[in-house]
């Protein structure tokens, strides 16, 4: 299954807020929507999509098992309640959200449970989301690479993160990249101003446009209307090689989200 390219983020947004966030994004012709459990908004995005009145099937839909659900006898269970709340039979993709902490739980453990998953008609695909490339293997070992529809990363100007997706694309695993516009620290950056100033374009639509043409699915999230049609206008918006490598000479290994206890040992 193909990664859609461009779709809406949901980290942080909960309540009326994430429900009037994903209504406008389907109003303005968005068809991809991110969600995960541990964002406690899986139920607000099933009313905001059930009240959207778009069918289900123009519709991709991903969610993502907790750590304390990526065990054998847990996941399904999990992915079950999220349908429930998601007010869907399935969704089209499922990820490991965060490695077990520890490895409580193998890796060839929960994508085994994915697989069942998958087969089960819960979910379209399944992946993994910070995953390293160590990490990768294992899952590529426990299922084989033909399985893992993308690994969802942190992925911006200032983390390239570039010995993952050097590793995925010899594999042939899709990126998505998560954190595009660094909380909004790229979006004050003079080279990227200067960028988006030649093209007539934000910052943020030059962001994702970069990365877009680098290969990499984005889930840009916002709350104002405004903005969710602002970035949309990303996926027309075609930089030149210059400005692909003035970005690339932005890196700077400047990770944003490495949670203690959770992170894994980072490439």
């Amino acid at each position: 299954m193909a990664i859609p390219a461009f779709g809406l983020g949901t980290f942080r947004l909960q309540g009326d807020v994430v429900i009037a966030s994903v209504k406008n994004a389907l109003g303005l012709g968005y068809r991809v929507i991110d969600t995960a459990q541990i964002y406690q908004n899986e139920a607000a995005v099933g009313q905001a999509i059930a009240e959207s009145g778009v069918p289900r099937e123009q519709l991709f839909i991903t969610t993502k098992i907790w750590t304390e659900n990526l065990s054998a006898e847990a996941l399904i269970p999990s992915l079950q309640q999220s349908l429930a709340k998601l007010r869907t039979e399935y969704v089209d993709l499922t990820l490991i959200h965060w490695p077990s902490p520890g490895a409580a739980v193998s890796v060839a453990e929960t994508m085994q449970a994915l697989v069942a998953a998958k087969e089960a008609g819960l979910t379209r695909a399944i992946g993994l989301s910070n995953f390293t490339t160590a990490l990768m293997q294992q899952a590529i070992d426990a299922v084989g690479v033909d399985e893992i529809a993308t690994n969802q990363i942190e992925l911006h100007p200032y983390l390239q993160n570039r010995k993952v997706v050097e590793f995925a694309r010899q594999k042939g695993i899709p990126i998505t990249s998560y954190m595009t516009l660094a909380y909004g620290k790229a979006l004050k950056d003079r080279l990227i101003q200067a960028i988006a100033d030649k093209h007539q374009a934000t910052p943020a639509q030059v962001i994702l446009a970069w990365a877009m043409q680098s290969g990499y699915a984005v889930i840009p999230s916002s709350t104002q209307r405004a903005n969710l049609e602002s970035n949309l206008k990303a996926r027309s918006l075609m930089l030149h090689a210059e400005d692909m490598a003035q970005i690339a000479t932005l890196d700077s290994n400047d990770r944003l989200v490495s949670p203690e206890g959770l992170a894994p040992a980072w490439d």
